[in-house]
């Protein structure tokens, strides 16, 4: 299957295979996908960096599974792997903690199991190389004190792999099997969206970016009908419908112009926005850019990409949104980047974080960047959110939204308040 039929990584279901060195993890993922797709050897710490590989696991379906690196690995080098490791947890799904059968359990699977319960990850324990050795008891009674599956098995002749697709099935998280919409609980079967979407040098050429494709196939998939349009054409291809349609999607490039051009009576947003609400917490980023009116110039603002393409001329993360920032603040920020998984688990001294769509960001890891940012005490918002804030129109972009308008209604008296105690400070 091409990478233009396949689904896309941040719509799969990520499953995480974590354990010990030399634990097994890499044979057990070339069972499960029937290839060999890690290598494996007997010399511990083989796997230094997650190995992915994207198939098709029927029934579940779309599915990335990564293997990774050992995480009781020590020096440097270990440390360095452990830290790529650990950047795993933030998009897993389901894991599957590996355990040598002729080791036992330890207080290095006491930890991970924590860190699991601490995230709400699911996870099933597989006890390998039972050829050799059978689990022992306290392991197997520590297993079911931790309220979770197991399954015994040898990677390397491949027993018990079936039972392992087997417990994976009834392992898989019930909000991946019912996923939330984009868009089709906002227009009715039968109803008509408009989808305005720019041609920019981003697109890659012969295709539309991955948040518009997304958004189109939700729609048909809720039996709505869907007019795909540039902004030139937005004002005639309204006049041309017989009836006006429910919504109208732009990309946020394109609000102020899209805004102008749709009668007041027909709700508007954007892809960004609508990403905010399946990918994040559209709520939580609305009172992110809320936050807006207390930045100051000289703060520092981090602007995070999931995908790590080459910025042109005119990037959206890196000149269009740091310039409408800085004219909103009225003066210089300090605006840093950061691109694909490599978020930052300190945000020293950071006032902000501005994420994009995250179109290729599963879920999962998107909620765990929000919750690095809220313990830190960071407002989080994402571009389409930010953008209509900068541009005055984010009351018209979250209309579709009324919880969401309530929020900002609350966020911006909050932020008001706030600033009141700094002055009489």
């Amino acid at each position: 299957m091409s990478s233009f039929r396949a689904a896309p990584r941040g719509l799969r279901l990520h499953i995480g295979i974590f354990g010990r060195r030399n634990v097994g993890k890499s044979s057990i993922l070339n069972q499960l996908t029937c290839q060999d797709v890690s290598i494996v050897s007997d010399v511990a710490g083989t796997t230094t960096d997650p190995v992915e590989k994207p198939m098709e696991l029927l029934p579940i379906g779309p599915v990335l599974f990564i293997d990774t690196a050992g995480i009781d690995d020590t020096g440097v080098l270990g440390e360095m792997r452990n830290a790529r490791t650990r950047t795993v947890f933030d998009r897993t799904e389901l894991a599957l903690l590996a355990v040598d059968a002729t080791q036992g359990w330890g207080q290095f699977e006491e930890d991970i199991m924590a860190e699991f319960r601490h995230r709400r990850i699911p996870v099933l324990v597989l006890f390998n190389k039972t050829d050799l050795s059978e689990p022992d008891t306290a392991a197997r009674e520590r297993v079911r004190e931790w309220g979770v599956g197991s399954v015994c098995m040898d990677a390397l002749s491949g027993a018990g792999v079936d039972d392992l697709r087997q417990a994976l099935i009834k392992a898989v998280p019930d909000e991946y099997l019912s996923p939330s919409s984009i868009v089709g609980d906002l227009v009715p079967p039968g109803e008509t969206a408009v989808l305005v979407t720019p041609i920019d040098k981003e697109a890659p050429k012969g295709r539309l970016i991955m948040p518009q494709v997304q958004t189109i196939r939700d729609l048909l998939d809720h039996d709505a009908c869907c007019l795909v349009l540039k902004e030139r054409e937005l004002r005639r291809g309204l006049e041309r419908l017989k009836e006006p349609p429910v919504l109208v999607i732009t990309d946020s490039q394109a609000f102020l112009k899209v805004a102008a051009d749709t009668p007041e009576t027909v709700p508007m947003t954007s892809f960004s926005v609508l990403f905010a609400r399946f990918k994040g917490d559209l709520e939580e980023f609305v009172r992110g850019a809320a936050t807006i009116e207390r930045l100051k110039p000289g703060d520092e603002v981090l602007i995070a990409e999931s995908c790590s393409h080459h910025p042109i001329e005119e990037d959206i993360g890196r000149v269009k949104i740091p310039r409408w920032l800085r004219q909103y603040v009225g003066g210089d920020l300090r605006i840093n980047h950061c691109q694909g998984h490599d978020f930052p688990k300190e945000l020293h001294d950071i006032k902000l974080v501005i994420h994009c769509a995250g179109c290729v960001n599963n879920r999962r890891e998107m909620l765990s960047r929000l919750m690095t940012c809220r313990e830190a005490g960071v407002p989080m918002t994402n571009y389409g959110v930010v953008i209509a804030y900068t541009l005055g129109i984010i009351e018209r972009a979250l209309s579709p939204f009324p919880s969401a308008l309530s929020v900002l209604r609350e966020g911006r008296e909050a932020v008001k308040d706030h600033l009141t105690k700094e002055q009489l400070q």
